[in-house]
This record gives C-alpha cells, structure tokens and sequence, in this order.
C-alpha cells in the first residue's frame, strides 16, 4: 500500500462539504449500528433523497456554507469514523487529494499555516 501524501487532521473537512455525499442501505446500516439507533431513523434523520439519490444530510457551517450533519464544525473531524459511508472511506481514492495540495500551496503563499483556501 502506498502512503498518502495528505493530512487529513490539517483540513478544514473540505470533503464533507460536498453538496451530494451518496450513501447505500449498506451505509445506512452501518451508521444505524454505530449510533445505535433504528435503521429507519438513520435513515429518516440523516439522510435525504434528492433526484433519486440517497445522501447523507447537511447543517450550516461558517466555513463553507454547509457541511455533514456528522462534522464536528469545531474540530473539523467525522463524529461517526469509524461507522462512516464507503464514499467517506475510499476518498479521495489515489494517494493524493486534491484539496490538500491546494491548501498547502495557498498556505506557504499567503505566509498562513491557518489560512483556508475557498474555492
């Protein structure tokens, strides 16, 4: 296995601020067993279906305008890792995120280890 070349805990959680973060029963289930609720209220409460879809829901953040309802906004980091969808596992699928190498090079441009790079 190849090492990433990315750091998750030095992200502001861009990917969790997609608009669409497609999920399966199979996700769902999990989710239901992590948090120990009903399936069907997993489902209900932190999923929606939008154009025959099924995605995880979204809260407001200050950051990005929307982010996960699983997003802790002050820590920026999954509540739910360990039960997270396969989408949420597999990204960004290569050894490299996109996102990340921007946020470094906008970070050593702009002279700011804190700055948020907004695209």
């Amino acid at each position: 296995m190849t090492t990433p070349r990315y750091d998750c805990s030095k992200c502001p959680a861009y990917c969790c601020t997609y608009p669409r973060t497609p999920v399966t029963e199979a996700d769902v289930r999990r989710l239901a067993k992590g948090l120990g609720k009903p399936v069907a209220v997993v489902r209900e409460k932190h999923t929606k279906v939008v154009e025959g879809e099924r995605v995880l829901r979204h809260k407001q953040d200050e950051i990005f305008d929307t982010c996960c309802n699983f997003l802790d906004k002050e820590t920026r980091q999954c509540t739910v890792y360990k039960h997270r969808p396969h989408i949420c596992r597999s990204f960004p699928g290569t050894v490299r995120c996109g996102y990340y190498d921007f946020l470094t090079f906008e970070r050593r441009a702009q002279d700011d280890p804190e700055y948020i790079a907004l695209t």
